[in-house]
């Protein structure tokens, strides 16, 4: 643990901020620190202290961040990071009854925080606010849309859209959700279906929290890509709403100028303009080795240059020809490599931080959601910002590796009017992103929360 201490009489404002252990929800809530941690000034000292497992303090501790960034650790209380995705709901169990106690404790040797800034999927961090009069920022880690859905689940529940068999109700449109743009059933959250039922007892509990007992109400995004939803969001709970941005690391490369250029990037100056295909399916839960296979052979024959990061052991990625037109990598800093202009395209199973750093780079996409919130935010990108197309059109269909060749050959095709016209629009959306960031909002918005609780 980094044992600096926090200066009650030197600091003028200290956050606690307790994220939920899975890197989708650290990373976004460490960048939006970093982003907070500017605002410190001398007259106006601010400390943050960042809780994390032990475990996860050792995954962490070589991360450059600001200096009045310091990592405050609780033991190993819950399952390994590495044996999370064997028993999914065992994880979020342990996470929900153990990591309260040594958090709480946490707190009697430090200065009482100006807010505690915890994840929306610890509604545990409310009640050590009210037992100890802190106000609690809750940080809210996927889109403002998936929090509306979630928050309406009685409108679903009343119009018989949970707990639905998609084979018989899946293309049935939901409607009748405030803020909303009309979404299909199958592209609602796993969670009003039947597959995923065991998790929806937690759905009404993190968002009473939110609702009616934190403080404040973060959103990772911009008002722009979600207007609708924000507005009506605002008009129905009485929370203060700020939308701190994307929350991804676009203010890193101020920490990296003096790191060698990777060999990845180095391979990627030698492609053509717009010509490679990103294909990354997330750090979590993965598809099926059949899918896997297919979606190799596919992308393989589709002869489209390719640029993988593969966390999967399989046979076919290895196969002859890959160097040729393509490159493996274990691990990328993903946002610089959407960023890179031979990158013409992003595979992506369309989590909510890969979906903000496409959107940033301005790439289009092809989706192939996995679970969770990915659905909606596939449905946000091909059908609200259109900017994508799905390879999966149904989730439970294994999908052929013909079908995958001729799909990818036909997204990369830089002369088609369809393409043309994707990247036209994924381009605009990009311009709205540097606009609201270059343009003062989002940090404006950032000010006003620390002003807020300062």
């Amino acid at each position: 643990m980094e044992t600096t201490n926090v200066d009650q009489a030197l600091c003028n404002c200290h956050i606690l901020v307790i994220p939920y252990p899975g890197r989708g929800h650290i990373n976004p809530l460490m960048n939006l620190c970093k982003l907070i941690a500017t605002t410190s000034t001398p007259n106006h000292l601010l400390q943050v202290s960042f809780i994390v497992t032990e475990e996860w303090f050792s995954l962490l501790k070589s991360e450059q961040k600001p200096d009045n960034i310091k990592f405050r650790t609780i033991p190993n209380v819950i399952p390994s990071e590495k044996d999370r995705s064997k028993d999914l709901l065992g994880f979020v169990e342990a996470v929900y009854t153990k990591m309260e106690a040594p958090i709480d404790s946490i707190l009697d040797g430090l200065p009482k925080p100006n807010v505690i800034l915890a994840d929306s999927l610890l509604p545990w961090a409310v009640g050590i606010g009210e037992r100890r009069n802190i106000p609690v920022a809750s940080f809210w880690t996927m889109s403002a849309t998936v929090f509306s859905i979630l928050r309406h689940h009685q409108l679903l529940l009343a119009n018989g859209h949970f707990e639905v068999n998609l084979a018989e109700q899946g293309e049935e449109l939901v409607n009748y959700i405030p803020g909303i743009t009309p979404i299909c059933v199958k592209d609602l959250p796993p969670v009003f279906h039947c597959k995923y039922r065991e998790l929806f007892h937690l759905i009404p509990e993190v968002v009473s929290q939110l609702v009616n007992k934190a403080q404040y109400a973060l959103f990772t995004t911009i008002e722009p890509l979600e207007s609708q939803v924000i507005e009506a969001l605002q008009a129905e709970i009485p929370v203060p709403i700020f939308t701190v941005g994307p929350a991804i690391p676009y203010l890193d490369t101020e920490f990296k100028t003096n790191q060698p250029c990777p060999n990845y990037l180095s391979w990627l100056d030698d492609q053509p303009k717009d010509s490679v295909l990103y294909i990354s399916q997330g750090s979590f839960l993965s598809v099926s080795n059949t899918q896997l296979d297919e979606i190799i052979a596919g992308v393989h024959t589709s002869g489209v240059r390719t640029f993988w990061v593969a966390r999967e052991t399989s046979s076919l990625l290895m196969t002859d020809g890959i160097g040729k037109r393509g490159i493996v990598v274990p691990w990328c800093d993903q946002l610089r490599v959407l960023c890179h202009p031979s990158v013409g395209g992003f595979w992506s199973h369309c989590g909510w931080n890969s979906t903000k750093e496409g959107v940033f780079a301005g790439v289009p996409f092809l989706t192939f959601p996995i679970v969770a919130d990915q659905f909606t935010n596939s449905k946000q990108i091909v059908e609200d910002w259109k900017i994508g197309w799905r390879v999966n059109k149904e989730s439970e269909n294994l999908v052929k590796r013909d079908e995958i060749a001729l799909l990818v050959q036909s997204f990369m095709d830089l002369d088609s009017y369809h393409g043309r016209e994707m990247r036209k629009r994924a381009m605009g959306i990009r311009k709205i992103f540097q606009e609201a960031i270059e343009g003062g909002a989002i940090q404006g918005n950032i000010n006003k929360f620390i002003q807020d609780i300062s």
